[in-house]
This record gives C-alpha cells, structure tokens and sequence, in this order.
C-alpha cells in the first residue's frame, strides 16, 4: 500500500455554525482555519442521529440508527456489523485511537459478568487504544496523577471552578484544573506520543478530544478569551410555555432537563437559565473550542516537523452539536438542528484544486468511513449507508447524489428519567426521524404528533405546520418521501447475493454481475 497516513479528529458537541471559515463571528481558531482553506468544508453536514454513543456508532458503521440499533449510550452495538476499524484491519491498517467510541459490547460474545456492561460506555472492537479516556476518565485521572496533581476525592471536581466560592453553574471563573494538564492536553499528550513512537511510518489515528463538551468550564486563560456580551443571543421563544407549546416530546425536556448534567454540581432546570447566563456560558464554550484549537495546531506542527503533512488526509468533524440555549435546551435532544449540524472539514494531500472551497451538498456522518475506506484504497460494505466523498474533494457532485438530510432520534428512558411514562408510551415507540431539505423539514414520530417546519419562511422553526390544512399535501409527500428512505435503505448485507444452479452469484449494486 503506498504510504498515506489519516488523522481522524473527532471533537465532542462542536456545533455547526461554530466555525469561522463559515462566517462565525469571533471564534478564534487557527488551525481549524488552515484545514478550511487548505482543504474543503462542507456547509450542510450532519450526524445521523444523537447522542454520543449512537452517532458514533454510525459514524464507525456509515449506518443509519435504523440500521445499526446502538439507539441510546448504554444500548449493545451488534458484533454483526462491519466497523471502521475491522474494515481497516483487512486493508492491512492498523487503526490507533485516542479518545473514546461509547461503545457496549454485544451480550452474545461475552458474559454478564463482563465488567464494560457496568458504565457508559467502552472502546469499539478493532481499536489499538493508545490513549482511552474511558471508562471513568481513569486514562486521564492516572495521567493527572503521573504528574503529581492532588486529584479531590471525587475527581470530577478537577471540573469546578476555581475558588471555594464559586457558585455551580455558567460562570466566568477558571476551571481548577490548569490547561497544561487539562483533558485536551491529556489527548494532545496521546498524539503525539503515539506519532513519535511510530517514528515516520505510516498511521492511522483517529484523535478524539472531549471538548467542548460539558461540563461548561473552561482552563485559564481560556475562560476570559472571550466576552458574554460579544455573544450571539439565543434563539428561543420569549417563554418557556410558549416554546413547550409546540410538541409534548420538547414540553418534556423543557420540564426536565437540569444544569447539572453540564455544570459540575449545577442545579435548577435548564429553562430558567436566563440570558446573561447563557451568553456567559457561550463565551466558555467559545473558549474551550479555543483551547482545542491551540492542541490539534502542535499536533499539525509535529506533523509539518517532520514532512508528514503532505501525506496525511486530515478529518475534522464532532459526533454531535450542542443546543446552547437555543429553544431554552442545553445538549444533544429532539429534533432541533443544532443538535444534529456539525462540522466537517476534509484535507486531502493530493486535491489542489478545491483547497479552500465550500460545499453546499447535504452530506451525513455515514458518509465518513466510506470514505476513508475509498482513499486508502478499500470499499465500504454493500450494507453501509452512506457514500465516499472522495469525488467533492476533486471538485464533482457525484450522480443521484442524496436531495435531503436525514437523521433519527430515539428517546427512549435513560436512567433517572422517565419520558416513557410521562409521555404514555412504550419503549419501542420512542423514536422519532427527520427528514430535510432546503425547503422544509418534516419530523415524524412514531406514536406522537409529526411536525413540519417551512425553513424559508421560519428557519428557526418556530411554527409547526403539520396540522394546518394549506399544508396537508407537503405532510403527504414528505411523509412518502421519508417512507421511502426508510425502505430504501433496510438492512441489504446479503440482498445482492442468490443461490443459482451453479453456485453462489454477487449481484453489483446496479444489478450487474460482480
């Protein structure tokens, strides 16, 4: 195989619309910008579904949550199913990572007794972890503690802003944990042991770090870099019950999200967060995007150190978004675009004629491991969802390229909370899927009302209007529409093969004999 190297860089709830190469004011992120004009960032890109585990999942699977079933954190990923990093094994790659995938392993080859089925979440099959982050944060805990940081007894206090009356919640004050030894550093820390210690040979490292992701606290001087009042408002509804009155499943969320699940020791629900908390809280997202920027540019310098750069294709894209207070919700919920958007960017070595370009073509997370598979040389499985788009990197639109965006939510109970019951359904009957374009977006639930949404005229999608009559045939066609997205992509790993009378035949995927 000729040498080429990937760097996977896979960042936690990193939004869309946080990018400056695509207008964002005031983010300050160098490095982010040298892959933006060095290579090609896509506009409209998705993940498939949420939360970290699920999205995941599709992003290492390049299937649907359909299709896959890891529907929540805690969910088995089927050992059926072929990953990246078995993928990559046949291609003779051996795949590093850094980070996490929030994986639980498939019952079936194991026993209860196995001790990953007692957290959130483990490694992925197939991985050489180099620098695991989970379960527990321990890799980073025993690093802290290798450089002789006194961690509290209970660790995640490292996360608590620094001084003994700091209040919980969005705040201007520094994490106590200095950057130097922050997680970002930990995982930069990771990089570039690994990359020294293959001294030129070629890799593979998918490189994750965990901000911006909660809890909101950011290492000095990231915590000051920038100003709440600099901050873009949030987009809400002027109340919490005028917001709620749009569905039940975000009436749920508005009654039952809390700050404490992204401030360390927060209290109170997330909707009576007012604006000057959350532009305080903005301005600390803000700030750990910064402090992630400045780890991936000492990994890009070591790369140009030593002349690896220009062999490298780079990735750069988030497993999921961030509602920061958008629809009076914090995290990854629902059905709101800021969930679902995020980043990505591509550098290819070889493509010189798009470096820097913009494209506007409605791509998905399923879309990543096959092409990474189509640059080093290998093909996606016939049951992956998505698509290469290796042919955007040499400027062309490949054929029938997909018209919409889609992507899934399955909102079933996770432990403490109860939107089964609060809600009056069954488990299975949790789950809901999108269906987008520039024109509309048409969300369909399986056992509570659908919802529609004219992005023209209201592209904050405020105003529901399945229900109104002047808008019954677009329901209509978007519902066939999505009825035929699902059908279309059912479960095909051995759909293209049949018995005949002399023997096996491989249909290709155009019908042709393979």
């Amino acid at each position: 195989m000729p040498h080429k190297n990937v760097l996977l860089i896979v960042v936690d709830q990193w939004r869309a619309d946080c990018v400056p190469h695509l207008g964002t004011l005031h983010l300050r992120t160098p490095n982010l910008d040298r892959l933006c004009r060095q290579g090609v960032t896509f506009r409209n890109h998705v993940t498939t579904t949420v939360p970290c585990g699920p999205a995941r999942a599709s992003l290492h699977t390049g299937l649907y949550l359909m299709n896959h079933r890891q529907v929540q954190n805690w969910v088995p990923l089927d050992a059926r199913h072929t990953t990246l990093p078995r993928a990559l094994r046949r291609l003779g790659v051996d795949p590093a990572l850094i980070g996490y995938t929030t994986t639980t392993p498939d019952p079936r080859t194991t026993s209860r007794n196995d001790p990953r089925f007692s957290h959130l979440g483990d490694m992925m099959d197939g991985w050489r972890p180099v620098g695991a982050f989970e379960p527990g944060h321990e890799g980073y805990f025993g690093w802290l503690a290798q450089q002789g940081y006194p961690l509290p007894a209970n660790r995640d206090d490292i996360w608590l802003p620094h001084g003994l009356d700091a209040l919980p919640g969005a705040t201007a004050l520094p994490a106590r944990i200095p950057a130097e030894l922050s997680d970002s550093a930990f995982f930069t820390d990771r990089a570039l042991t690994y990359l020294k210690g293959r001294d030129g040979k070629p890799f593979f490292l998918h490189l994750g770090y965990y901000r911006p992701h909660p809890p909101f606290v950011a290492s000095a001087p990231y915590h000051a870099m920038y100003r709440p009042e600099d901050m873009v408002a949030p987009v809400r509804a002027d109340s919490v019950a005028t917001e709620a009155e749009q569905h039940p499943l975000l009436a749920y969320y508005l009654r039952n999200s809390r700050q404490g699940s992204f401030f360390q020791r927060g209290q109170g629900l997330v909707a009576a967060m007012d604006e000057a908390e959350l532009r305080q809280m903005r301005a600390t997202y803000y700030g750990m995007m910064s402090e992630v920027d400045d780890c991936i540019g000492r990994v890009f310098a070591y790369l140009d150190e030593t002349d690896q750069w220009k062999d490298t294709l780079v990735i750069f894209t988030s497993d999921h978004g961030e509602q920061l207070g958008d629809h009076h919700l914090l995290g990854k919920i629902g059905y709101f675009d800021e969930s679902f958007r995020i980043p990505l960017v591509i550098v290819d070595p070889n493509a010189t004629e798009t470096r820097g370009s913009i494209v506007d073509a409605f791509t998905e997370s399923v879309d990543i491991m096959p092409t990474l598979l189509d640059f080093l040389g290998g093909r996606a499985p016939r049951a992956c969802d998505g698509h290469s788009l290796m042919p955007f990197l040499a400027g062309t639109t490949p054929a029938g390229w997909r018209d919409a965006l889609h992507y899934e939510f399955d909102f079933r109970n996770v432990f403490p909370n109860d939107q089964e019951g609060e809600l009056g359904l069954a488990m299975d009957d949790c789950t809901l899927s999108v269906l987008q374009d520039a024109a509309f977006k048409y969300v369909h639930f399986t056992a509570l009302p659908a919802l529609l949404f004219d992005l023209r005229a209201d592209p904050q999608q405020f105003h529901n209007l399945a229900d109104d009559p002047n808008y019954a045939a677009v329901v209509r066609d978007y519902a066939q529409r999505a009825l035929s997205w699902r059908m279309r992509h059912a479960d095909r790993t051995l759909t293209h093969f049949r018995a005949t009378p002399t023997g096996l035949e491989e249909r290709g995927p155009t019908g042709e004999h393979a």
